[in-house]
C-alpha cells in the first residue's frame, strides 16, 4: 500500500494516521506559491534597534577629540538619573510608597503565616461548623482571597491618590532634563 505522500505504508494495511508519517513541514506551504508566505511576527521579525542592520555600521558623531559624543551623553544623562534621584521630590514618592507597602506585606504575612499555624495546629478550631457544612477553616481561606483583592484594591487606589500625579511629574522632568542633555532629540 502506498500513502499520499509517495512512501510505503507500515504494515497492517489499515487507515494510516496523518501523523505516522509526517516528515516535519507542512505540504500544503511547501507547494504554495513564493508569493504566499506565513508571517509570524513573533518568530522571525527582529526587534527595533536588535540584529543585523540594513546597511553599513554608521561611525558615531565625535566632538572633535576622537571621543564619541555618544559617551559624554550617557553620562550627562545618568547624573540627570543621579539628580532626580536625590531630590526632594522623588524622595517623597518613594517614602509614599515604603509607608503603604511595608505596614500591608507585614499584615498580610502575618494574616497568612496565623492562617496556616492555626490550620495545623488548632484543627479542632478549624473544624468547628459556622453554618451547614461551612467551617471556620473555609471562611478563614475564603478570606485568604478576599483580603488580596481588598489589598490590591488599596494599593491602586493608594498609588492614584498619593503618588501617580507626583511621579507623573518627576518622570516629566527627567524627560525634559535629558532631552536638553540630548540637544532636543530623544
Amino acid at each position: 500500500m502506498q500513502s499520499s505522500n509517495g512512501r510505503p505504508s507500515g504494515g497492517g494495511g489499515g487507515p494510516e494516521s496523518p501523523a505516522e508519517h509526517h516528515d516535519g513541514h507542512d505540504p500544503d506551504l511547501t507547494d504554495a506559491p513564493a508569493a504566499v508566505r506565513y508571517d509570524d511576527p513573533w518568530y522571525d521579525a527582529l526587534a527595533s534597534g536588535w540584529g543585523e542592520s540594513a546597511g553599513a555600521p554608521v561611525p558615531l558623531p565625535t566632538d572633535g577629540t576622537g571621543r564619541d559624543r555618544r559617551k559624554d551623553t550617557d553620562a550627562a544623562t545618568a547624573d540627570v538619573y543621579l539628580q532626580v534621584q536625590r531630590s526632594a521630590a522623588f524622595q517623597e514618592v518613594r517614602s509614599r510608597y515604603r509607608r503603604f507597602v511595608v505596614p500591608a506585606c507585614v499584615a498580610f504575612f502575618a494574616w497568612y503565616v496565623g492562617y496556616v499555624v492555626a490550620a495545623t495546629t488548632a484543627p479542632g478550631l478549624m473544624a468547628r461548623p459556622v453554618a451547614g457544612a461551612v467551617n471556620v477553616a473555609m471562611i478563614a481561606g475564603l478570606g485568604q482571597f478576599l483580603t488580596t483583592f481588598v489589598l490590591t484594591w488599596a494599593y491602586a487606589r493608594h498609588a492614584r491618590l498619593r503618588r501617580d500625579r507626583a511621579a507623573l511629574e518627576l518622570r516629566w522632568d527627567t524627560q525634559e532634563l535629558t532631552r536638553g542633555v540630548r540637544g532636543g532629540a530623544l
